[in-house]
């Protein structure tokens, strides 16, 4: 039987599809409500945040680097000043996929791959939202026209103009004035980030280390309003950043060219002081390097051929290169002697070519093998008798001859302002009861008071105990700024003066420097026969290789670098000490024939006119006799 068809209820269709709108209309109403609740929130009760949220995105302050502080020699001459240069720059928040915008960069400039990779590098380094990363120093006029033409590729790219190190006499300064270099991660870890914000180079080696924080200056500020790709617009407000501290250097441009001209393109060192300030006058390490190529970074290329020379071109020899003084030494060993009263100026030693220890059959030569026979102290230097050295050494022992050494600078840094000087080694019982695990023998007492063994000094070490004999004990720590921004260094940890029992003494041993260079016998006479003024000076050899027992020294079987060092040092006039110097050439051989006639040039250069006389305000003043009435 068929179902009965049921009839459509219109009324209750009506009132579920009302009660459907009414429920729609109240969640619609809830929803309007609750946004304009929201927008009140926001608009109202949050309104000074988000204002200023705005207005931190439209106005950024972006730091104004310094200028770096300029560096000259005492007479005016520039040594580092600053000049303007082209870099391109990259700003990370504007470039987008910066990884694609390096790709056009190298394309557009026509770069090698290793490029990139650099630049890569310079953009992982941290830096602050917004700021300009320079990727590319030193852009050529080239270089600048194709980033113009395809800037509309290069999104967030931008070409800038800034002041760069610069450093006019190259090469002839290098180990002494140092250089600026980018700044690495490490050294961004310890810099202050906002006195640092917009800097991108700081000083690496040398003065422009040493004295970082009075050349860098303080940084400044602008605040700027950007639009929504972050381009400037217009500048709100600007505080002016405060320049680096001009430093004046005590070092001469033309003593510093006569030393080098001296030295002949022979590896070596040459440092000369006044000793009444203890002014650096000149500073040699050769060979040298052009500083200028680090400052924009240095290729792979040419930091390899520096870095893998021979003739270490980047070894600061002065600063850092060890070297046995060799016979140099003997002058402070024999004031030790006399301070120490183990000899007096009288004391003689038969020298027949050799000295033993009393009941040892090991003989130590005497660089003269046929002996000199009796020797005094005054002969001693002179001729530069290590039989008679041998004996004093003895007689002074290890550990007064370690003290007194100490006293004169050796085994320690002596410079003010100097940061890469090495501190050399004065050795002593301890020391090798620490490092050797052995007890000192009475032997190593003796080569020690030729100046070998296991003795290392610096030539800065050298001149400082030249200079000291020749200011009579008066300590002045060696150092290169003579003034910055006007004002002198200040020592905090000045060394005590060297106060002799006999003050005499140091009249002794200069008279004893002088027959070296002026008596008929003396080592160095050759070059005191030439000379306008009294030179007191010391001649010395430094062993490269050893030489056993019983064998003499054969130039002709040795390679060139295996000969040994030749030294000398001294001050003049030797009445009158107005400059003291340090001459250390390598594998030169001999100190009197080699090293002697270049400390002569270099002193020439400092104390003779343009006549080839002594400048009369280095002559010794005449006191008149007073007479009786």
């Amino acid at each position: 039987m068929p179902q009965p068809i049921r009839l459509k209820d219109h009324e209750k269709d009506a009132r579920q599809v009302r009660s459907r709108v009414f429920i729609g209309m109240a969640v619609i109403a809830f929803l309007s409500c609750l946004l304009v609740a929201r927008m009140y929130y926001l608009q109202v009760m949050q309104y000074d945040y988000h204002s200023t949220l705005s207005e931190n995105n439209r106005v950024h302050v972006q730091p104004i680097p310094p200028t770096r502080g300029l560096i000259y020699d005492r007479n005016g001459v520039i040594l580092a000043d600053n000049r303007p240069s082209f870099s391109l720059t990259v700003t990370r928040e504007r470039a987008g996929d910066w990884k694609k915008t390096l790709d056009t960069v190298v394309e557009v400039l026509g770069l090698q791959p290793e490029d990139k990779e650099l630049f890569e590098k310079r953009m992982r380094q941290g830096r602050r939202p917004f700021e300009p990363v320079p990727i590319l120093f030193e852009l050529t006029e080239d270089q600048i026209a194709r980033i113009a033409v395809n800037q509309f590729r290069l999104p967030g790219i931008d070409v800038a103009a800034q002041l760069v190190r610069h450093y006019p006499l190259g090469e002839h300064f290098a180990h002494s004035v140092g250089y600026v270099g980018r700044i690495n991660e490490q050294e961004l870890k310890k810099l202050d980030p906002v006195n640092y914000s917009g800097t991108h180079h700081i000083g690496k080696t040398g003065i422009e280390r040493f004295y970082e924080s009075e050349l860098h200056g303080q940084v400044g500020y602008e605040e700027v309003e950007t639009n929504a790709r972050g381009r400037v617009l217009r500048v709100l407000n600007r505080t002016d950043p405060k320049p680096g501290k001009d430093i004046v250097l005590t070092l001469d441009a033309n003593l510093q060219a006569a030393a080098e001209k001296a030295l002949g393109g022979r590896r070596g060192a040459i440092v000369a002081i006044q000793p009444r300030t203890g002014e650096v006058l000149a500073m040699v390490s050769q060979p040298s390097y052009n500083p200028n190529l680090f400052v924009a970074g240095i290729s792979f290329k040419d930091y390899a051929e520096l870095r893998d020379s021979i003739d270490r071109p980047l070894y600061n020899r002065v600063l850092r290169g060890l070297y046995p003084p060799g016979s140099t030494i003997k002058p402070v060993v024999a004031l030790s002697g006399l301070d120490a009263g183990v000899v007096t100026p009288s004391t003689r030693v038969f020298d027949p070519g050799y000295y033993q220890l009393p009941n040892y059959d090991h003989k130590y030569r005497n660089w003269n093998h046929s002996g000199d026979g009796w020797v005094d102290l005054e002969t001693a230097i002179m001729r530069s008798n290590d039989t008679y050295f041998y004996d004093l050494a003895h007689k002074i022992g290890i550990d007064r001859l370690h003290d007194y050494l100490n006293r004169f600078g050796i085994g320690q840094r002596v410079s003010l302002d100097m940061f890469e000087e090495a501190s050399g080694l004065m050795p002593s019982r301890e020391w090798k009861r620490v490092t050797r695990r052995q007890v000192w023998f009475p032997g190593e007492t003796l080569i020690l008071g030729i100046g070998q063994g296991y003795m290392q000094t610096t030539p800065l070490q050298l001149a400082q105990a030249t200079s000291l004999i020749a200011s009579h004990g008066k300590w002045i720590r060696p150092h290169l700024a003579k003034t910055i921004e006007n004002q002198p260094p200040v020592d905090s940890n000045p060394m005590p003066d060297i106060l002799l029992k006999d003050p005499a003494n140091w009249d002794r041993i200069t008279q004893g420097m002088e027959a070296v260079v002026h008596a008929p016998r003396g080592t160095a006479h050759k070059m005191g026969a030439t000379a306008a003024y009294r030179i007191a000076g010391k001649s010395g050899t430094a062993q490269v290789v050893a030489i056993r027992q019983n064998e003499r020294y054969n130039s002709a079987a040795l390679k060139e670098r295996h000969r040994d060092h030749a030294l000398f040092v001294g001050f003049a006039p030797a009445d009158n000490p107005q400059i003291a110097i340090s001459v250390m050439v390598e594998n030169g051989e001999s100190g009197s024939g080699v090293a002697a006639p270049v400390l002569k040039e270099v002193a020439d250069a400092w104390l003779l006119d343009e006549n080839g006389k002594l400048k009369a305000e280095y002559a010794k003043p005449v006191v008149a006799e007073s007479t009786k009435p």
